[in-house]
């Protein structure tokens, strides 16, 4: 692991300034990718000063894009972040493939990787660390590990994980602070570590008591007022306006969220979309929301704007 390199530096900083922005990826009506509408989506999420950005990772529905349009997709966001804040792309499935991708963005000019779980079967530790032992050796890019669904390291694995060269850190989706906990007690010193749990603000302050205080917000992608005043609240100890924005916004997101398989990207596409983003809708296999769902969305997204004095 080289902590010193520029790009871990430049994410530490950002962490600790904001939150981590997943955009979205702009598909037109017929499903085709969307170049102007992905455009405007990553210039209204930069101008907002997120800690990083990271595009075609899940929220951008990076198991939908084929190798041309990934390219699109990190090539744009490359040249509208302009230096001004880390460019971390998403890759995954089997090794071999997220190599692939990988070589993609970095010709595409991305600052960094995410290693995206990989594909379909359970394996065992040995194999977790041999995964990115493989990519590592094979993109001069520096990786952040995403633990979430097969993908759990113990902590003699994350030191082994760790002990690549360019392996940087660790994105945690699977929210057991025990073993959370554990994995933080066995890095070295400096190695990042960031919440991914779906809607992370839920677990954001239960994050920041085992070290954990970084997190993804997916919220972000579509009320960054509301994100951005959330992290400033729970930055500066503000338990009023934290609890209200958890008990009136998010709880109500959450459990809309949970309604339905895949919401989780669905329900902030449709969000943004509400606002007048051309984020266009999803791509199968998920499902853009009914008809019911779609209109409480738009109620619990007005009462969050709200709360911040922020527009529909």
């Amino acid at each position: 692991m080289n902590l010193d390199t520029d790009t871990a530096g430049r994410l530490r900083e950002g962490m600790a300034r904001g939150v981590l922005s997943f955009p979205l990826t702009s598909f037109r009506a017929d499903g085709t990718l969307d170049p102007e509408g992905l455009r405007a989506h990553l210039a209204a999420q930069l101008a907002t000063d997120p800690g990083a950005v990271f595009p075609a990772c899940g929220t951008g529905e990076f198991f939908s894009l084929d190798e041309d349009e990934y390219r699109q997709v990190v090539s744009t966001a490359v040249e509208e972040a302009a230096g001004r804040v880390p460019v971390v792309a998403g890759i995954g499935y089997g090794w071999a493939q997220a190599v692939r991708f990988a070589r993609v963005a970095e010709e595409a000019g991305a600052d960094a990787l995410l290693v995206l779980p990989h594909y379909l079967v359970t394996a065992p530790q040995d194999g977790l660390v041999a995964q990115l032992e493989h990519i590592a050796a094979r993109t001069p890019l520096p990786l952040i590990a995403y633990q979430r669904g097969p993908v759990a390291f113990t902590a003699a694995s994350l030191r082994r994980v760790a002990a690549i060269p360019n392996v940087i850190g660790l994105k945690d989706g699977h929210s057991d602070l025990d073993r959370l906990q554990r994995l933080t007690l066995a890095a070295p010193q400096g190695f990042l570590f960031f919440n991914g749990a779906a809607t992370a603000e839920i677990q954001a302050r239960a994050y920041a008591t085992v070290g954990v205080p970084a997190y993804s917000s997916a919220v972000h992608a579509f009320a960054p007022e509301i994100a951005n005043a959330f992290f400033a609240a729970l930055r500066d100890g503000d338990d009023k306006t934290t609890d209200r924005l958890l008990r009136d916004f998010y709880v109500p997101l959450v459990e809309l969220r949970d309604r339905v398989p895949g919401y989780a990207v669905s329900l902030v596409k449709a969000a943004a979309r509400l606002r007048g983003r051309p984020v266009g809708p999803v791509r199968a296999p998920l499902t853009d929301p009914s008809a019911a769902d779609l209109a409480d969305l738009k109620a619990v997204l007005t009462t969050g704007l709200d709360l911040v004095g922020a527009a529909l």
